[in-house]
């Protein structure tokens, strides 16, 4: 009987190889993917249940106590009708039965909109999507280790790379136009550089409220009416309504009140810098990102009630030794995760930073920032990590092949918040004892490995992992060498996003300045 089923090894290595083949070049179901956007965390947690009731407590008191400065006119009208105090000096203070209050209208579970519904995000519990963010103003020549300025066209092109990355979610602006003098060309070009690259949720900012009008006629246009746009809006306004420490932004809380009043969802981004803009202790800088935010939850709620905002405690960490800021360090993974555990206690929507490599050039110290930080806010439950590819010098430059290679990291921070599936069949001892006691004595080539190899296992796009004799016999190719190669290879064949006609009709009405 054992003998029937006996095969030859050399053929059965063969046969097990062409199967795997096989079964690796055959396109998978989005839900079959062993990772994808919306993956679950919050396995890992920095705080303990009692660290975080002292943090929330804290912001609680920083707000009833201290408030905030520099709020504009219309903000105070608003915060103060709905409960906000102004003190003679200047400053609002907010009570606590305010803030519980507003905290109980916010809106949860909310869904930041593709163009295309099948990158639709949904931002609910710990689900984690990945993308970018940084606003560089140079751009990493990975021959030369030159760094130029930055251009529309580059960041035309990065939004071209996102399409075609599985494993980057959304796209916000990653580098500045610099060529583009004029703030309102800017930020119109901005928008539809944008729009032109990728069909995926794209998260922008207005560098002056006067400019907002304009470009939401350029964004109706797009999606093909007001009416249109409002239904799935599918921009978002990253929006720094606050300078820490604990002071407004008044221009930008402006363009957030016609952002709100325009439909978009907005990210309440508090981006102090420990050491420097906030406190020095990573626990004090958590508890100061949370209260100002809490002061945007009550700003925005107190215009629209449920509108959709994503909680962005965004602090970073400063080098003690400079005071320069320190994206890529351990303190900065743990402050991003701390952030994380505080939107899961409130249950608000959040998005922080992380994947920020200190690190001039995508080399192995860049690997190791860009790693760590990625997979400790995809643990930690962080729904939106922002900037988690292709930055580096401390968000001051941008990197192409750094994004193309950071695909690779994020599947593979993916994974790990994936995690270890336990059920009936993953336990299950069967499969062992045929193996043992009946078959071949190894899974190579058995149904479930078959099976499996797609699904429960994820392969780098670059990633090598030859042997060091497969590695020579194939010209010892270099990492670097492929991710330029991948990155042209996607930028030589990636078309524009928008239909030809309205292209045509939108660069007739607007000052494009891209080809």
């Amino acid at each position: 009987m054992i003998e029937d089923v006996k095969i030859a090894p050399k053929a059965r290595r063969a046969g097990g190889r062409a199967a795997r083949v096989a079964v690796r070049s055959a396109p998978l179901d989005e839900a079959l993917r062993p990772v994808r956007a919306g993956l679950e965390g919050g396995q890992y947690s920095p705080l303990s249940a009692a660290s975080v009731e002292r943090i929330h407590q804290a912001a609680l008191q920083a707000l009833e106590e201290i408030g905030l400065a520099n709020a504009p006119q219309s903000g105070i009208e608003v915060m103060t009708k709905a409960g906000a105090i102004l003190g003679d000096d200047g400053r609002l203070r907010f009570p606590r039965a305010l803030v519980e209050d507003m905290l109980a209208k916010a809106a949860r579970g909310i869904t930041l909109y593709g163009r295309d519904p099948k990158y639709d995000l949904q931002l609910s519990g710990s689900r984690v999507h990945y993308g970018t963010a940084g606003a560089a103003v140079h751009v990493v020549d990975v021959d030369t280790g030159e760094y130029r300025e930055s251009t529309l066209k580059d960041l035309h092109d990065a939004a071209r790379l996102v399409q075609h990355l599985d494993n980057v979610h959304f796209f916000q602006r990653i580098c500045v136009a610099r060529d583009i003098l004029d703030n309102y060309e800017m930020d119109l070009n901005t928008i539809y550089a944008a729009a032109a690259g990728t069909r995926k949720h794209i998260g922008t900012s207005f560098s002056d409220p006067s400019h907002v009008a304009g470009c939401f006629e350029l964004l109706h246009d797009i999606a093909g009416g007001e009416e249109a746009w409002r239904a799935r809006p599918f921009m978002s306004n990253s929006n720094c309504f606050v300078v820490p420490p604990m002071k407004f932004a008044e221009e930008s809380c402006v363009s957030m009140e016609a952002c709100i009043r325009a439909g978009m969802p907005v990210l309440l981004l508090s981006a102090g810098q420990a050491g420097a803009t906030s406190p020095a202790p990573i626990a004090s800088t958590i508890v100061q990102a949370v209260a100002e935010c809490l002061a945007g939850v009550v700003y925005v709620n107190a215009i629209a009630p449920g509108h959709p905002a994503i909680f962005g405690t965004w602090p970073f960490v400063s080098d003690l030794r400079t005071g320069a800021m320190s994206g890529g360090s351990a303190e900065q993974a743990l402050l991003t995760a701390g952030c994380a555990q505080m939107h899961r206690f409130y249950g608000l929507p959040g998005g922080a930073a992380a994947g920020i490599a200190d690190s001039k050039l995508p080399d192995m110290q860049a690997g190791w920032e860009q790693a760590i930080s990625n997979t400790l806010a995809g643990l930690s439950g962080l729904n939106m990590v922002y900037e988690s590819v292709g930055m580096h010098a401390s968000l001051l430059g941008f990197c192409f092949e750094s994004l193309t290679l950071g695909d690779d990291i994020l599947g593979q921070a993916l994974r790990c918040v994936r995690g270890i599936d336990v059920t009936e069949d993953s336990v299950s001892i069967e499969v062992i004892r045929e193996t043992c006691l009946e078959g071949p004595g190894h899974y190579l080539g058995s149904d479930q490995t078959l099976k499996l190899m797609q699904t429960e296992y994820i392969y780098p796009e670059l990633g090598n992992r030859m042997s060091p004799k497969e590695w020579n016999e194939s010209g010892r190719p270099r990492l670097m060498d492929g991710a330029k190669k991948r990155t042209a290879d996607i930028l030589a064949s990636a078309p524009c996003q928008i239909d030809p006609a309205l292209d045509r009709a939108i660069r007739a009405k607007y000052p494009i300045r891209f080809s």
